[in-house]
């Protein structure tokens, strides 16, 4: 599990998440609304339309990421997104747990072991997405990270997955390859056909492209 910094645990929310920004190359961002979102999807980053729900829901994604630790590269939000399925975000809306299955089949490719290790750590767990817990964090009853982490993080259950939660995961790793499947195939054959209308050979136009954001 990629950590974050130290200091981020002991400074305010507000101020540890405009760390988180700055840190990310998101500060100049945060606010906006562009129509459409770039989306981990295997190898690509897809472009899906920035609807309403995720909206209001980013800033407590953000904290979700800053109470783990998991990072913002392919593994981190598939880590995260395993978590918060854990946690119960499919409950509290259903756009959010597509949006979750997106990115945890892109973390199931790569490293399947740490998707588990999250989603059990989530079930241990406590998201903030109900509108109880939004209202909490907003009327500013946690002073900083750590007093946030130590109210929602691994609060309950055991560390010994039931049968439930394991056939429940593979019905969720089911789903997620399914929705990986039909958002891939047609952004592989639109990226292609782009690179070969641009001159490509069709072999380098197939060809993954490398990447730097794994974790």
């Amino acid at each position: 599990m990629a950590q974050l910094p130290r200091y981020s645990l002991v400074m305010s929310l507000e101020a540890a998440l405009q760390a988180f920004y700055d840190r990310h190359g998101f500060g100049d961002t945060i606010g906006a609304r562009p129509r459409t979102v770039p989306v981990y999807t295997g190898c690509l980053l897809v472009p899906l339309p920035n609807i309403e729900t995720r909206h209001r829901y980013l800033r407590y994604h953000d904290l979700h990421h800053l109470i783990t630790g998991y990072s913002v590269g392919r593994i981190g939000e598939g880590q995260i997104s395993a978590w918060e399925l854990g946690s119960g975000s499919m409950r509290e809306s259903l756009t959010l747990g597509v949006m979750n299955l997106i990115a945890l089949s892109t973390g199931w490719v790569l490293d399947r072991h740490r998707m588990w290790d999250a989603y059990c750590r989530g079930c241990r767990s406590e998201n903030l997405y109900s509108s109880r817990m939004r209202a909490r964090v907003d009327a500013g009853e946690w002073q900083n990270v750590e007093a946030l982490r130590a109210a929602v993080l691994e609060i309950r259950g055991s560390r010994t997955p039931r049968p439930s939660q394991r056939a429940a995961f593979a019905l969720l790793v089911g789903a997620s390859l399914f929705i990986h499947t039909a958002i891939a195939i047609p952004a592989v054959v639109a990226r292609t056909l782009t690179d070969l209308r641009r001159g490509r050979r069709l072999r380098d136009a197939l060809r993954p492209r490398p990447r730097t954001d794994l974790y």
